[in-house]
Formats: C-alpha cells, structure tokens, sequence
C-alpha cells in the first residue's frame, strides 16, 4: 500500500504559517522552491521504481501467468478479449492489399476535397472583404459630399 500524505486545506495552511513565522519571509520562496524540487526528484524516483518493477514482472512472465488466471475466473471476459483483438486485428488494414489501396484512393479524394473546401472558403472571405471595403468607401464618400466645408482660418484668429 502506497504511502499517502491526506493534507486539507487547514493542515496545509498552519503548516504555511508556521513556515512563514519560523523562516521568515524573505527565506520563504526559496523554501518553497526546494521542497518543490525534492517533491519533483521523489516523483521522479518513485516513477522510475514503478516502470522497473513492472518491467521485472513482465521479464518474468507474470502477466502471462495473471491472463491465464483471468481467463479461468472469467471466461465470457477473455471469449470478450478474444472477439476485440479479432475485431482490431480487421481493422488494420494493410497498404499493399486492395482494400489498403483503396483507403490510400479515399484519404486522397478527402485531402483533395478540404483543399478545395479551403480554397472555396478562402475565396468568398476575399470577395467578403472587397465588398465591405467597397461599401465603406462609398459611406465615406456619401458622407463626404454631405459634410459642410470647414470654416477657414484667419490669421487674426491666431493673435
């Protein structure tokens, strides 16, 4: 059974405070960042034990031994797994048989399709964007032509 530290929020909290009173807050982030960095090296360790362990069991055969238990309790179960690794094994299809050649014909007719889907689309937000720029210069003509002329300046307005 894994070890396992069950902080709450109130735990974690005191233990701040009493961080904060007995280091001090200057100290405090650097504090922080070295716990962070030995927590990250124990992960780190504790993951790299797992993967070993499991590749000793896998070396010495248990999982062939855990199938072939699981298939004695449950036999409608591994019947199951039999059905999935046939249903997967149909499913891969291989490039050099017809039925590979035919998914390479489709994969291309689809990649062909969104270019054309993409180019059509990229189009008509063009001609979208010519249209509205053309309507706006109108706008700003038409508002232009109704605008009085501005009143010109003097020179006795300056002193």
């Amino acid at each position: 059974m894994p070890l396992v530290f069950d902080f709450g929020f109130g735990e974690l909290l005191v233990i701040g405070i009493v961080a904060l009173i007995v280091v001090g807050p200057k100290e405090l982030p650097h504090l922080f960042r070295t716990v962070g960095q030995f927590m990250g090296k124990a992960r780190g360790m504790a993951r790299e034990f797992s993967r070993a362990m499991n590749d000793a069991a896998d070396e010495a055969g248990v999982k062939d031994i855990q199938k072939t238990v699981r298939t004695a309790t449950n036999p409608v179960g591994s019947a199951m797994d039999g059905v999935r690794d046939a249903a997967k094994s149909l499913t891969d299809v291989d490039p050099n048989s017809e039925t590979g050649k035919l998914a390479k014909e489709r994969e291309e007719a689809r990649r062909k399709i969104e270019a054309n889907a993409a180019r059509a689309a990229a189009d008509r937000k063009k001609r979208e964007a010519e249209e509205a720029a053309a309507k706006a210069a109108e706008m700003e003509q038409a508002l232009a032509e109704d605008a009085p002329p501005a009143p010109a300046k003097d020179e006795s307005d300056k002193a």
